[in-house]
């Protein structure tokens, strides 16, 4: 276990970024986090940097019956963004993720209503922005994410989260201006094992969250 709780873990990958931005790295940031669990984290960063937080809705593309194993994600309307690697290894296609696709689209768009009430997103043009998760086991969401936000014509992208599997850190630094992750243990299999309270966040802890940005 390395953090309490997310708010600790933001605290601490909070520090890590005034640094940056102390070193004029982040100029004109804003904070997007993936809800759910990452909002708890972005909230720190935010609140650190003063600067605006935000969602960034993803959502995971689970294999058919192992939903906790991700084969995919989608970020926004973007087409799915798959890992042919696990689609080999499992025998599946595109076309036959097509109904989980649409499940999980639908599931991203209700969140998207009730976290924004009707905000647009923000402009991203020009901006620094910081993409904030609880943590990275394979990387896939993140990556929907990242790819995301480039079409939105940022200056700058940076994933941080407070821990990740070393080879998803690695393989994400072609996504990204920087990804900053203060601990990349070895034996990385779940997030939820470095935390001591790793406890399902809900729409109303997100409401509140951006309620006090």
């Amino acid at each position: 276990m390395l953090f309490q709780d997310r708010r600790q873990a933001g605290r601490e990958l909070a520090e890590r970024l005034r640094a940056l931005r102390d070193e004029g790295a982040l100029p004109d940031p804003v904070v997007l986090a993936l809800p759910r669990g990452g909002v708890a984290v972005a909230a720190e960063v935010a609140q650190a940097l003063e600067a605006p937080l935000d969602v960034l809705l993803v959502r995971k593309i689970g294999a058919p019956h192992h939903e906790e194993f991700g084969v995919g994600a989608i970020a926004g309307d973007d087409p799915p963004l798959y890992d042919q690697e696990s689609l080999d290894a499992l025998g599946l296609t595109p076309e036959s993720l097509a109904p989980v696709v649409e499940r999980e689209r639908q599931e991203l768009h209700r969140r998207e209503r009730r976290y924004r009430r009707g905000r647009p997103p923000p402009d991203l043009r020009g901006r620094t922005v910081i993409v904030v998760d609880d943590g990275l086991a394979t990387g896939s969401t993140a990556r929907a994410a990242l790819r995301h936000v480039w079409r939105r014509a940022p200056a700058r992208v940076v994933l941080a989260v407070p821990v990740g599997a070393p080879d998803s850190v690695a393989l994400l630094g072609d996504e990204a201006d920087d990804v900053v992750c203060p601990h990349q243990p070895y034996g990385f299999s779940a997030v939820g094992q470095w935390y001591d309270d790793f406890g399902q966040l809900t729409d109303d802890d997100v409401l509140d969250a951006l309620q006090g940005h």
